[in-house]
């Protein structure tokens, strides 16, 4: 009896052993843990170098090239954008006319019939004023000998009329369908623009004030240059008036998709310094570099419009003297600047 009451005494020490183990065991595998991931932080912390202005500089510019890509996209689905829904306008316009037209000639054939059931006769164009689906009954070829020689060609331009709505809605609903897909990739390029210019804002801000300013400063800054007396942009000719707009715009804020008064993007300068002396220009790089004639980089003249990049995603108005005005990215403002420091692209020549 002795020792079988010496038994249950004997548990709880076990069971007491048993949990301080555990315990300890836990405690060391949470201390390990800890240890470890204070390690990995440390180590990732040592594995993450700090940025050098260069690396900023280099990275900055391939951001605010691909932003300009992405810009002259942008740019040339608003100008397909907005041609879309003018063109859908009209349609939607075009429709309601001739949708009056016909309800127009729809009470005159009701009229009619409604004359000939007074007089006795239950005309056919009865079922036709009264039918909630006009539109079938007047496909029914049959129908205009039905109703008599007086109202055959009533009924056929009515029938005619009616075919042409359809047709007419049919072609609003399809270019209601491409403004739609058109918005959608206007919002893509949107996206892309924003995204590229927020990852420079935050690669900017990685560095001091004093670096940054040394960063985005032009390469070669200048005041924009007089215009000679007399030569092909003396006061009055239509380059003249080019290389004046774009002297004026000098120092005008970059703001992507601006295409003035008071900002611009690169061919939205173009654009307008054109636009000045009355001359249309496309509104995309794309589109310019086709606006004119082709001359190669030693046959530049002021007023010719230079491209830049393998994807012509940049242009500028050449000024003479191996300079440029253009509108360079959202961290500087409308400038002077070296034609040669950028990859030349091409050059055209427009007036």
């Amino acid at each position: 009896m002795a020792a079988h009451r010496r038994k249950p005494r004997q548990r709880p020490q076990r069971g007491t052993a048993l949990r301080r183990a555990l315990t300890l065991a836990l405690a060391g595998a949470a201390t390990a843990t800890t240890a470890a991931t204070t390690g990995a932080l440390d180590s990732t912390a040592q594995a993450s170098p700090k940025v050098s202005p260069e690396q900023v500089r280099d990275q900055v510019d391939r951001l605010y090239q691909e932003a300009e890509v992405a810009t002259e996209r942008f740019n040339g689905v608003k100008e397909k954008t907005k041609a879309a829904g003018e063109a859908y306008e009209r349609l939607q316009d075009e429709a309601a006319r001739r949708t009056g037209k016909l309800n127009d000639a729809r009470r005159a054939l009701g009229s009619y019939a409604t004359a000939e059931y007074r007089e006795g006769g239950l005309d056919p164009a009865v079922r036709l004023a009264l039918s909630a689906e006009p539109d079938e009954y007047l496909a029914d070829t049959a129908l205009a000998e039905r109703v008599g020689d007086r109202q055959a060609q009533a009924v056929e331009e009515v029938r005619r009329d009616a075919a042409e709505l359809g047709r007419l809605r049919g072609r609003a609903a399809d270019q209601r369908a491409g403004l739609v897909a058109r918005q959608d990739e206007l919002r893509l390029h949107k996206r892309t623009v924003t995204g590229k210019l927020e990852e420079a804002r935050r690669l900017l801000a990685r560095v001091t004030a004093e670096e940054r300013a040394r960063i985005m400063a032009p390469a070669a800054p200048a005041p924009a240059p007089e215009p000679p007396a007399g030569g092909a942009e003396a006061t009055g000719t239509r380059t003249g008036a080019v290389l004046a707009f774009a002297r004026r715009a000098v120092g005008s804020p970059y703001v992507w998709g601006a295409t003035g008064p008071n900002a611009f993007d690169c061919s939205g300068l173009t654009q307008a310094a054109y636009r000045a002396a009355g001359v249309s220009l496309p509104r995309t790089t794309y589109g310019q570099i086709d606006a004119g004639r082709r001359v190669g980089r030693d046959e530049l003249r002021p007023g010719d419009l230079v491209f830049f990049y393998s994807g012509i995603s940049h242009v500028g108005l050449y000024v003479g003297d191996g300079k440029m005005i253009h509108a360079p990215n959202p961290s500087s403002t409308v400038r002077l600047d070296p034609v040669d420091q950028m990859p030349f692209a091409g050059a055209t020549r427009v007036i």
